[in-house]
């Protein structure tokens, strides 16, 4: 686990991540429970939370900042399931299920987020029928997301994946108003190439070749969208 060198103080009641949380629909004491039991650490980009096969101890919670899971392949490449962002859990299912970790996570933009030990998370899922639901029922969607992903790698090109991951991450970090078509997450080009699932080299040529289409427009790291509708072809949503 990274070293702690950034003690935060964040309190769970007052937390701007917590609406977006499952822990949204805590009561007041439950949360001042969790409050009074976690700690909150300050991240610089790069360092570790976890590693694959590791045995968990608790779950992290993201207050701020971005996060990517990933597993290693025998190749050493990283193979990039999700990136977390402010108000998701971490780890988790590997907790619940008493399993070692299935994948590792790392931060890729500087973060705040919250440990919180097993015994009181559990603590607060035994009494709370209703978060225990809601727990479950993000279980069952993760792993639906994990086998469209796998069907996807399975079935399409690299270019229609790169443009249906460009939609996501579109979908899901797009900045609000005016910038909606700015995707809000610095992201180098060996990680999108690893959320993809194809060499670095591949990506950009890629991007480049959408970007004299006119189906986007790279700044820095950052993707703006600018032809929703021709990226929706390209990943042959309609076929």
């Amino acid at each position: 686990m990274a070293r702690r060198s950034n003690q935060l103080d964040v309190q769970c009641q007052f937390c701007q991540a917590k609406g977006s949380s499952h822990f949204a629909d805590l009561n007041e004491e439950e949360l001042t429970v969790l409050s009074s039991h976690k700690s909150c650490v300050g991240y610089k980009k790069g360092q570790t939370l976890f590693y694959e096969g590791t045995r968990p101890m608790g779950i992290f919670c993201i207050n701020r900042g971005k996060v990517k899971v990933y597993k290693m392949g025998s190749n050493g490449r990283e193979q990039i399931l999700f990136i977390a962002q402010p108000g998701d859990f971490l780890g988790y299912r590997s907790m619940l299920s008493e399993e070692f970790y299935g994948a590792s996570a790392t931060v890729i933009e500087p973060a705040a987020i919250c440990f919180i030990p097993k015994s009181d998370f559990l603590s607060i899922l035994n009494s709370n029928p209703s978060f225990f639901r809601k727990l479950m029922q993000a279980v069952c969607h993760e792993l639906g997301v994990m086998e469209d992903k796998l069907a996807q790698i399975a079935q399409k090109s690299v270019r229609e994946r790169l443009a249906s991951t460009i939609l996501m991450l579109k979908e899901t970090y797009g900045m609000e108003g005016e910038g909606s078509d700015v995707i809000d997450i610095a992201l180098s080009r060996e990680d999108l190439a690893n959320i993809v699932g194809t060499a670095t080299e591949t990506v950009i040529r890629l991007l480049s070749e959408f970007k004299s289409d006119g189906m986007i427009a790279l700044e820095g790291k950052r993707i703006k969208v600018l032809d929703v509708n021709a990226l929706i072809h390209e990943a042959d949503f309609y076929a």
